[in-house]
């Protein structure tokens, strides 16, 4: 199967201007500037397959976003090759724009001070879609995302879930087959970024439709994406599975024991690395491989009330990596 975006080396540099404090650097600036080039992507290259959902990880100022804004069309490459549904993503021809769309968490494509359905026939209009169709599509994406009781309130007064959720519908109006998403859960609690990620989930499965989500919120990532790109200061440092990435970087598991009585330290130096010890509650780190055998080492050992073995957060993974700077290419 053909590819549906194809990244082939790039690159975006930026000259910025690097101005001396005070007048005398003013006046200095005004006759002679000073420019430092910044690398904001670097030689990075990837295909996405039709219908995948991968997540798009890395610290802020990795390099994220400008690589979204230049599959999307918003900026032009340096260098490098880009073809996104057949299409040089920076020619942003009519017919590629209707196969994409784009939705930044921190930015408002809504009109503030119209109810958000003023909003969805303003992208009506842009995008020529039928009417028939138009009504097809907003009873959909109204069952999926419950926009029942906000399409006619105005949008600065809708709760920021609220608002997402019609970001969500605008973006989706013309039936887009890729979604760039950065950070489309930001902000929201608990319950709605869960809400957020069932749609996803949904809209996928129903239209087939490919994904490329950028989240600091682990849970999007763990919850949506079975595979991750990883960059870093503008390098991409891993394109793969997400499990294996977590085997790779961690190759531990962690056992959770509940004894009858408070235990020490030194009573499991056998088994493991003690992470911690809370009265009768102690984590161990095990080599993965050894799990099972610890296990019921343990289970021998000491008269046990209860036994959890899980992996590391991903969080604690994926912060690894960026610290301790564990990936390179």
């Amino acid at each position: 199967m053909t590819p549906q975006i194809v990244v082939r080396n790039l690159s975006k540099f930026y000259e910025v201007h690097q101005k001396e404090p005070g007048f005398a650097g003013s006046l200095r600036a005004f006759f002679r500037r000073k420019y430092e080039t910044v690398r904001a992507v670097e030689d990075v290259s990837f295909e996405i397959r039709e219908g995948e959902i991968v997540g798009f990880l890395g610290p802020n100022g990795a390099g994220k976003t400008t690589t979204l804004k230049v599959l999307s069309g918003l900026l032009h490459p340096t260098s490098g090759e880009i073809s996104v549904c057949g299409f040089r993503s920076f020619d942003r021809h009519s017919a590629f724009l209707r196969q994409i769309t784009l939705v930044m968490g921190q930015k408002n494509q809504l009109i503030w001070d119209l109810p958000a359905s003023e909003s969805f026939l303003v992208n009506r209009a842009i995008y020529e879609i039928s009417h028939g169709d138009y009504l097809a599509v907003m009873k959909e994406l109204t069952d999926l995302l419950d926009l029942g009781g906000v399409l006619n309130k105005q949008v600065r007064k809708l709760s920021l879930g609220e608002r997402m959720k019609c970001e969500l519908a605008a973006a989706l109006l013309h039936r887009p087959k890729i979604l760039f998403l950065d950070e489309p859960t930001i902000g929201l609690d608990v319950t709605m970024q869960a809400r957020v990620r069932d749609f996803l989930l949904e809209y996928n499965r129903r239209h087939g439709s490919t994904i490329l989500l950028t989240s600091h919120y682990m849970a999007d990532v763990v919850a949506l994406c079975k595979r991750v790109l990883v960059i870093d200061h503008g390098k991409l440092v891993y394109d793969g599975d997400l499990d294996a990435l977590i085997e790779r970087i961690a190759p531990v598991k962690y056992i959770r024991i509940v004894t009858p009585r408070p235990m020490q330290a030194s009573e499991f130096s056998q088994f493991g690395e003690v992470r911690s010890i809370e009265g009768p509650k102690t984590m161990l780190a095990v080599p993965r491989e050894q799990t099972s055998a610890v296990a019921a080492r343990l289970f021998q050992a000491f008269p046990i009330e209860d036994v959890t073995i899980e992996d590391p957060e991903v969080e604690e993974i994926i912060g690894r990596i960026f610290t301790e700077k564990l990936l390179s290419r």
